[in-house]
């Protein structure tokens, strides 16, 4: 009798479990009327860490009639650092804090991981935030949301990314629609940063740049890639509506790359609503604290009237 050694180990028992498919974390209750789903895996990429989203809810959803519109927020750091549910130092004081208030005021936030620069480049956060959106439409039923009345939402370089997921991210029947977007301080057009900066503060040769890390080479190096990388390239008449937010004296990202936005998407049609706050810095320094609630209460009021029933009309009218 010839021994043929033990079976082959089946490889499929290998393969990471279906994240729709996994338990949902057990709610916490942050603050009055809130529910928060802390680390909820939407994505087990190849080679990296599981990532990881967080859902704040409203804590009786059935007041609202139905299932909830969805925000979600994206973080900065330039692309390089961040956390996910970090809006920035002007945010942290504020008790309870902006994504308590979003989930009180009727919306669920979703604020997800991505992979920074460190980990892989270009396009792969972009490609992270689309397999969020279909995440989240999959687990629409058991979260209580209506991911039809989704708006993204972003500051900085996680502003850059919801611009581009929202221009790039077209309508399937197996994912969220994305009926608005918001960014404060963002960068769109990623090879006229050249331009857009004062002289002598902008290397596009420099291949330690946060842009460099991004696309994985100097800019200069990299310009096919820096242009699909750049909101502006993606803008069609099919884009959402816009609501964009910068400071003029911005030190690190020049108000000028949210004007190119803005007029790329009045070239293609639309009435973007852009707002230059004078005095304005990264991160709102320079504002007052009231400017910088106003901030707030604007995307707020925008993220309302782009899941209103006449709002995601108008925008699918537009498209």
């Amino acid at each position: 009798m010839t021994d043929t050694g033990p079976e082959p180990f089946p490889r499929h028992l290998l393969a990471p479990p279906d994240p729709a498919e996994l338990p949902l974390p057990h709610p916490a209750a942050p603050d009055a009327g809130v529910r928060l789903l802390r680390g909820a895996v939407y994505a087990i990429p190849d080679g990296i860490r599981p990532l990881t989203v967080d859902l704040w809810l409203p804590e009786n959803p059935e007041n609202a009639g139905g299932p909830v519109p969805v925000v979600v927020f994206v973080h900065g750091g330039g692309w390089r650092t961040g956390l996910r549910d970090d809006l920035g130092p002007r945010f942290r004081p504020w008790r309870p804090g902006p994504f308590a208030r979003l989930a009180r005021a009727g919306f669920a936030v979703a604020c997800p991981d991505y992979r920074l620069s460190g980990e892989a480049p270009h396009p792969a956060q972009a490609d992270d935030l689309a397999a969020c959106l279909a995440w989240l439409h999959t687990r629409a039923a058991d979260l209580g949301l209506d991911t039809a009345r989704t708006v993204l939402w972003g500051e900085s370089a996680g502003g850059h990314l919801a611009a581009l997921t929202a221009l790039t991210h077209h309508t399937r029947a197996d994912s969220a629609t994305v009926t608005g977007c918001v960014t404060w301080y963002a960068p769109s057009d990623l090879p006229a940063l050249a331009e857009d900066r004062p002289e002598g503060t902008y290397d596009a040769h420099d291949p330690g740049s946060f842009e460099a890390l991004l696309l994985g080479g100097a800019p200069a190096d990299r310009t096919g890639t820096a242009r699909d990388a750049s909101p502006v390239t993606h803008v069609s008449p099919q884009a959402p509506p816009f609501l964009i937010l910068h400071g003029t004296d911005d030190a690190l990202v020049p108000a000028r790359q949210s004007v190119r936005l803005a007029e790329a998407l009045r070239a293609a049609g639309h009435h973007p609503d852009l707002r230059l706050l004078t005095g304005g810095n990264h991160l709102w320094v320079g504002l007052s604290d009231e400017d910088v609630a106003d901030c707030y209460v604007r995307t707020l009021d925008f993220a309302r009237r782009c899941t209103s029933d006449q709002g995601v009309r108008a925008g699918e009218a537009g498209r």
